[in-house]
């Protein structure tokens, strides 16, 4: 998708008169930007880790084209909501099908065209995999003017948010000084190489909000002293629990443990399209509803990765290991401690419930904490093991909540305060984002 191909103009009000019935593409069902949220989701997490699919950097990108989506068939006649960029109006008989294929493969181009660390011959098959996604989209939609419009509007709502992120900290410097005072993170040694074993994506937390005013507005207390009595209890839960050859663990929380290494932006992208599916949401307020999520998320990764290399807090693996150093008469070291599952950045907060609070924050904004029927998650984690359950079902968010909780502790990977404070700034930056960003005008039915 060229640039001049995004400059491409909207249709005269003139053009209009020679719209016929079958020129009429637009689509009140959300099915099409269900399916473009799914190929953003699929296409962004195959991406390598440095080339930005690691979970943080991919919220980044989902934000990216989810705001584009919203802004294009946000564009598409009768104002409802405050845009996110797009300001231009594109005429109410414009395909919105057309407007969201379009937006999100142009944002979707200039991401694959232009992210470091991918090997070139990925590079070409992902972006031919994508035009042949484009194409595949536009055959759906009847040839005339309808669908040019809604062309030109879903190109429009890409070119504004490539020029937006133009700029924005994306692959930037590591947010990484190493430090090896006691409670500073330091990297596991990869047994093969040799070398430290570091963050793919450790420029997140430098990243340029997408609607918050800093990336440190929603700055965590911090970790526990180290001499404290709580830090003390928190280190021997996870010493306990969380060790990779634990005698209290149960089967069941091994499993769980396990099963939530999964991404994020996959596990709540499934949640949003399938609840805005079965509630009936059509196109603008499915668009709407992934667009919070996602710009949710995306600032939750930035303030989580952020707040991570703020505190440098050293990983429960560092902390068993140089207990001695910490000053606490309650926790003794142990040099052959391991967690069931490591992460390559620092500890606190927790990424995942960053990532988590915010998506649920936008969910429980739409449908309720408790959800009729439940909904499903499928994880993806590579640490599962053979014939284990990938699909399963929940039956309110605050359920899932206080299992990833515990998820991570029994995973070795977080101490407690860490999974609480990550799930209070997911929550406190969802809600933010939807008091302050495509809010509807007074007319609309919403009224949040």
């Amino acid at each position: 998708m060229t640039a001049a191909a995004l400059a491409l103009t909207s249709v005269s009000a003139s053009s209009a008169q020679a719209v016929t019935d079958h020129d009429h593409g637009s689509s009140a069902s959300g099915d099409a930007v269900r399916a473009w949220d799914e190929i953003a989701v699929n296409t962004l997490i195959s991406l390598p880790g440095p080339a930005g699919g690691a979970p943080p950097a991919a919220a980044v990108h989902m934000a990216m084209v989810q705001g584009a989506v919203f802004d294009a068939v946000n564009a598409i006649g009768h104002r409802h909501f405050r845009p996110y960029l797009l300001v231009k109006r594109y005429p109410r008989w414009a395909s919105e099908d057309a407007a969201v294929a379009a937006a999100s493969a142009g944002v979707l181009h200039n991401i694959l065209a232009g992210v470091p660390n991918l090997p070139e011959a990925t590079r070409t098959t992902m972006l031919s995999t994508l035009a042949t996604q484009y194409a595949d989209a536009l055959a759906d939609v009847p040839d005339g003017w309808a669908e040019k419009a809604g062309i030109a509007a879903g190109e429009a709502a890409a070119a504004a948010m490539i020029a937006a992120r133009t700029g924005d900290g994306r692959f930037g410097p590591s947010q990484w000084v190493p430090n090896d005072a006691p409670g500073h993170w330091s990297p596991l040694t990869d047994p093969a190489t040799g070398l430290p074993v570091l963050d793919p994506t450790p420029w997140v937390g430098g990243v340029q909000p997408f609607v918050l005013k800093s990336a440190s507005q929603f700055r965590t207390r911090g970790p526990l002293g180290l001499d404290t009595a709580r830090y003390a209890a928190e280190f021997n839960e996870v010493k306990q629990i969380g060790a990779l050859e634990s005698t209290t663990r149960t089967t069941t929380q091994t499993y769980i443990a396990r099963w939530w290494q999964s991404t994020p932006v996959r596990s709540w992208n499934e949640v949003g399209r399938e609840l805005s599916m079965r509630n009936g949401l059509d196109a603008l307020d499915t668009a709407r509803l992934l667009a919070l999520q996602n710009l949710s998320a995306g600032d939750a990764a930035i303030s989580c990765w952020n707040d991570k290399y703020h505190w440098d807090f050293w990983r429960p693996w560092n902390a068993i290991h140089r207990a001695a150093e910490d000053g606490n008469p309650a926790t003794t070291p142990d040099p052959d401690w391991a967690p069931l599952i490591a992460a390559p950045y620092p500890e606190h907060p927790s990424g995942h419930l960053c990532l988590d609070g915010a998506n649920v924050r936008v969910l429980w904004k739409y449908f309720g904490d408790r959800i009729d029927g439940g909904f499903s998650i499928t994880s993806i984690s590579a640490f599962l093991q053979p014939g284990d359950v990938t699909v399963r079902s929940f039956d309110s968010f605050s359920q899932v909540l206080a299992e990833i909780v515990e998820a991570r502790i029994w995973a070795g990977l977080h101490f407690r305060n860490a999974d609480r404070q990550g799930k209070a700034l997911g929550l406190g930056v969802g809600s933010y984002v939807v008091a302050h960003e495509l809010q509807p005008f007074r007319h609309h039915h919403h009224d949040w």
